[in-house]
């Protein structure tokens, strides 16, 4: 058996030996291997504009400890707008081409982008973009342009805003899978779905609120822009009439009808370029890098550290697409203790979360503020747990659009009781005490424990709004009527208290710069994700993503529909969470 077990050790041995090499012979030729040179911008060239593969404001910084390996990513959003920042004083740089763009961003970091290419245009450089067809979202950003195209078979669709909800109260009922809901707040529609079949009226009140808020922040940008009063675009929006290229020119939401040879040809002509000859383009992810990699100044000392909070909030490390207590409090307090960071602005994008990840990261905001000046800039969301985070701040800044507020917490339980009945599953327990059990799934849910999960939801509503009041200056009383759970704009917020100014992440740079006194600076961004030898597997692609495979399977619409599903069956402990439901189309 000692013969059998030292060669089983040899055996595995060896083969942890190969797969140590093997990866290790991987990472060294992708650090080592690859072309380190920048892209070279030429004369007369154009920045394209393709923002298909930008998710986030922050693309962020990696460390993978297991190999001494960072990876430091320059295509967030944030380097985006830096770039077409830069490329305004370019001389290479002659304008920004957009060219049926597909955007994945929200509303308010379109807005954001809109604002930087307003901004570019004051250089006297063009801005141009063309689409066979434009959603309503890149309309909106496209509007911009000094010159917008569409195909000749083309469309653009610009009716008004709309979202969805889905409801599966009877669904619970006719499969016995039930989720049992403890709450505060009567705007609190996150759980809405599992108890009602319709929309309460407190939910339509707000949701038609937020809506006429956002469009009317949209079509004001539009107005300005295309010269087009914003009661016109109502009734263009109201009764379709954009809704062909034809129809698009006479209401004058574009300038060209052309196919896209005449777009490129209209460029060359800008470009003094001749007819025959092609003329010079770049990614902006490819200058974003550039720009990142080889315009950094570190002539002075003062810094402002960015952290961004993006996505919901969860336990653990985080990732750019979630937050995490780990990333967020290890970055407060290294920007804390760093003697040259001045001031913190905190970029929030989360529709919250996990309560007490919430209060730990508010915790985290509070020690550091009594060392140095922090300022929050809301992003498309900023509500529940992501305000939370925020309403300690020294200063508050949103778009006009944002979606903050949510000041309320809930608490789902699964249970699944009567589904387990019907298919003949019975469950009996024996304890030594009263409420020696946890709650379990497979028993009903009665009042005593129903109360005690109710005492704790209230405890950490209260909480919640001690917060909000004390960071806002506000009593209680004022702070329950406007929350309860109800979503605002930042348009509404702005008038109701909830933040400080209307702006994007700039004006909340200088509001820091201003608050810590110091007029020279550069910015430095955090978090640095820590990560594992298993992340490193799946950042290389040895195996696909169980999300891939899925999405591949049932499409992206229906994939989201299971996780809405799962991640409210999912959910642990109460929660600051805004509704899921919440899509604007």
């Amino acid at each position: 058996m000692r013969f059998l077990g030292n060669v089983l050790a040899t055996v595995v041995g060896i083969f942890v030996f190969l797969m140590v090499f093997f990866f290790g012979f991987i990472l060294i030729g992708l650090l080592f291997g690859g072309d380190s040179e920048t892209v070279k911008v030429k004369e007369k060239s154009v920045i394209e504009l393709d923002l298909s593969k930008v998710n986030y404001d922050y693309a962020g910084k990696t460390n993978f400890k297991d190999f001494q390996w960072y990876e430091d990513q320059h295509n967030g959003l944030s380097d985006i707008i830096k770039a077409i920042e830069y490329a305004k004083t370019d001389d290479d740089i002659k304008g920004i081409s957009i060219l049926n763009n597909n955007s994945n961003l929200g509303i308010a970091q379109t807005k954001a982008l809109r604002d930087a290419l307003e901004n570019f245009k004051q250089s006297k450089k063009f801005v141009y973009s063309y689409a066979d067809v434009y959603s309503q979202k890149d309309y909106y950003l496209n509007s911009v342009a000094n010159t917008i195209y569409v195909n000749p078979i083309g469309e653009i669709d610009f009716k008004g805003l709309s979202t969805e909800i889905m409801f599966f109260k009877d669904f619970q009922e006719k499969s016995g899978l039930k989720m049992e809901v403890i709450r505060h707040g009567k705007y609190k529609s996150a759980v809405e779905p599992f108890l009602e079949n319709k929309m309460s009226e407190a939910n339509k009140e707000q949701t038609l609120a937020l809506l006429n808020s956002v469009w009317n922040s949209l079509i004001a940008d539009i107005s300005k822009t295309r010269n087009i009063p914003t009661s016109r675009l109502n009734e263009i929006a109201n009764g379709l009439l954009a809704r062909t290229p034809e129809m698009a020119l006479k209401e004058k939401l574009i300038d060209k009808i052309a196919y896209e040879d005449v777009y490129h040809a209209d460029i060359k002509k800008a470009l003094k370029v001749d007819d025959d000859e092609d003329y010079n383009k770049v990614s902006i992810e490819e200058y974003a890098e550039k720009i990142a990699t080889t315009t950094a100044d570190y002539s002075t000392k003062n810094k402002i550290a960015i952290i961004y909070a993006q996505g919901e909030i969860l336990s653990g490390e985080g990732d750019v697409s979630y937050i995490g207590e780990g990333s967020m409090r290890r970055s407060l307090q290294e920007a804390r203790k760093d003697e040259n960071v001045k001031a913190i602005v905190l970029r929030i994008d989360s529709p919250g979360g996990s309560a007490l990840t919430s209060e730990l990261i508010w915790r985290e905001i509070e020690l550091t503020k009594k060392v140095k000046p922090v300022v929050v800039s809301m992003g498309n969301v900023a509500a529940s747990g992501g305000y939370y985070i925020a309403c300690n701040a020294d200063k508050i800044y949103a778009e006009s659009n944002t979606i903050t507020g949510s000041i309320g917490v809930f608490g789902t339980l699964p249970n699944f009781t009567q589904a387990f009945n019907k298919l003949g599953i019975n469950t009996e327990q024996v304890k030594t005490h009263e409420r020696a059990n946890n709650y379990t799934p497979f028993v009903n849910l009665d009042e005593n424990t129903r109360a005690f999960y109710q005492e704790s939801v209230e405890k950490i509503y209260s909480t919640f709004v001690n917060r909000v009041a004390t960071g806002r200056k506000l009593t209680f009383a004022q702070v329950d009527s406007i929350g309860q759970g109800r979503v605002w704009s930042g348009q509404d917020a702005l008038k109701i208290g909830l933040v400080d100014k209307i702006g994007g992440m700039d004006d909340a740079i200088k509001e820091a710069a201003s608050l810590a006194k110091i007029k020279e600076y550069r910015t430095q961004d955090f978090p640095e994700y820590e990560k594992d030898f298993e992340d490193v597997l799946a950042q290389f692609g040895f195996a696909q993503s169980k999300e891939a495979i899925m999405k591949e399977e049932l499409g992206i619409e229906n994939y989201e529909i299971l996780q809405r599903l799962k991640r409210l069956q999912q959910l642990k402990g109460v929660q600051a969470m805004m509704p899921y439901e919440i899509k604007i189309n």
